[in-house]
């Protein structure tokens, strides 16, 4: 998967996502061209899970 389908898909999934954790905030979620590890780390830390984890459930959307 390339960054513009990923991008497209997290945008997709970006509101389902906080509201299954509601500690996450818009300000976890916002993708910016080169930060997808970053918010990955972020949404890592809010929600406990580890970044392959993470990844695996943006690829499942």
């Amino acid at each position: 998967m390339n960054d513009d389908q990923l991008e497209g898909k997290w945008k997709q999934m970006k509101g389902e996502f906080k509201q299954k954790y509601g500690k996450v905030t818009d300000d976890d979620t916002t993708y910016s061209e080169g930060k997808f590890d970053e918010m990955l780390g972020r949404l890592q830390e809010r929600t406990g899970k580890s970044k392959a984890e993470l990844r695996k459930e943006i690829d499942k959307w």
